[in-house]
């Protein structure tokens, strides 16, 4: 066994409360403890306060690379990297809708870097494969000639990735309730989005198995008094839980507000970046499925006007939370580490208690990422 690593800070949050004058205890890239200065080892001091790695559950690039054009090793590598520089220390690599060999390519992919055929690959925690199962009528940025309902052979494919982490949205236009269980039952998230599926169907696919509802608000029916629909089901009921892009572009101040006192627990939001490549570059623009999208003002839009993802990384959607929502800065770190790790049955991530991942950062001033560090070996 390693010995104690002691990192003395003037604050550290847990995950759920702030500890003053503390030393986070590090072994053998486990969280040992948080302890006072007194009664710590002595160690690395800090003089930034540390707070647990990001988990970003929609990441569909990063560094100049979108994971459509690299569905391989290299493409997670340069993603992961990219974004741990942000503070992400747990990543779910997004395809966005595409052919069936892209997606096989990305799958397998994904289980290489799991099975340590690709060495470490920090940060790595699996897929989300948004789509092609969507609705048309939803569409957003997803290309419409590539959506399609999914069939047997879509369905085999998917409950046989051996991915231990793997989300995949799903329209109810475009897959049956015995489909959502039987992926389901083989351990993938099942999220509802990209639909117009009234607030009986959504309540359908919840008893179905699905548990979780991607990018509320955006590429859904909105939320009416006499048609509540998917947004309506996210908000009411509690075994939902629901993603939200906090970048001011996509969701309005207001909207986010309401979201978050009107959110039925257990389950409860969280915020994903809903990143591109552009996150980390100098970039103008991005291709995806030979579309261009354009970086202006901080927003990513097609020609059309579509949003297009987001220019974020999750570490800047924490700042929108705090600053500009006006969250506790405990509570806006929360929404992007211990509410979206428990959204993935996470027990070991998101916080800093005894026996959880060693993965942090050291916040640093106008809520930026410093140093970062993942399982406990600094990136």
């Amino acid at each position: 066994m390693a010995p104690v690593t002691a990192l003395h800070a003037p604050r550290i949050f847990d995950g759920h409360r702030w500890h003053d004058g503390a030393a986070l205890l590090v072994q053998d890239g486990r969280v040992a403890g948080i302890v006072p200065w007194a009664a710590a080892p002595a160690g690395q001091v800090l003089d930034l306060p540390l707070v647990p790695g990001l988990v970003d559950l929609q990441v569909n690039g990063g560094g100049g690379v979108l994971f459509n054009d690299a569905t391989d090793v290299d493409g997670i590598k340069s993603i992961c990297a990219a974004h741990a520089r942000f503070g992400t220390t747990a990543t779910l690599v997004t395809l966005i809708t595409d052919t069936p060999d892209v997606t096989a390519r990305a799958i397998a992919a994904g289980r290489h870097v799991q099975e340590g055929g690709a060495g470490d690959v920090p940060g790595f925690l699996g897929l989300h494969l948004e789509g092609p199962h969507l609705a048309v009528a939803r569409k957003g940025t997803h290309d419409p000639a590539l959506i399609r309902a999914m069939e047997d052979a879509d369905l085999a494919a998917l409950t046989t990735t051996g991915l231990a982490h793997l989300v995949c949205t799903v329209a109810p236009e475009s897959v049956t309730p015995d489909q959502i269980a039987a992926l389901a039952q083989a351990g993938v998230t099942v999220s509802l989005g990209h639909t117009d599926a009234d607030h009986a169907t959504a309540l359908a696919c919840v008893e179905a198995g699905a548990r979780m509802v991607t990018h509320l608000f955006n590429a859904m029916s909105p939320l009416g008094h006499r048609a509540p629909g998917l947004v309506g089901a996210a908000l009411d009921d509690g075994r939902l839980w629901a993603g939200i892009i906090a970048d001011g572009f996509h969701v309005d101040a207001a909207s986010l507000r309401i979201a978050l006192r009107a959110k039925a627990g257990p389950a409860g939001l969280f915020a994903v970046s809903d990143a591109m490549s552009t996150v980390g570059t100098g970039l103008h623009e991005l291709h995806l499925n030979g579309r261009r999208i354009l970086r202006q003002g901080g927003r990513l839009t097609l020609a059309c006007g579509t949003l297009a993802g987001a220019d974020i990384a999750l570490i800047d959607a924490v700042r929108w939370l705090h600053v500009t929502l006006g969250l506790d800065l405990g509570d806006a770190l929360a929404l992007a580490t211990t509410a979206p790790a428990a959204a993935m049955g996470l027990s070991d991530r998101g916080h800093l208690n005894p026996g959880a991942r060693a993965d942090f950062f050291a916040l640093g001033p106008g809520i930026t990422a410093d140093a970062v560090w993942i399982g406990g070996v600094r990136q």
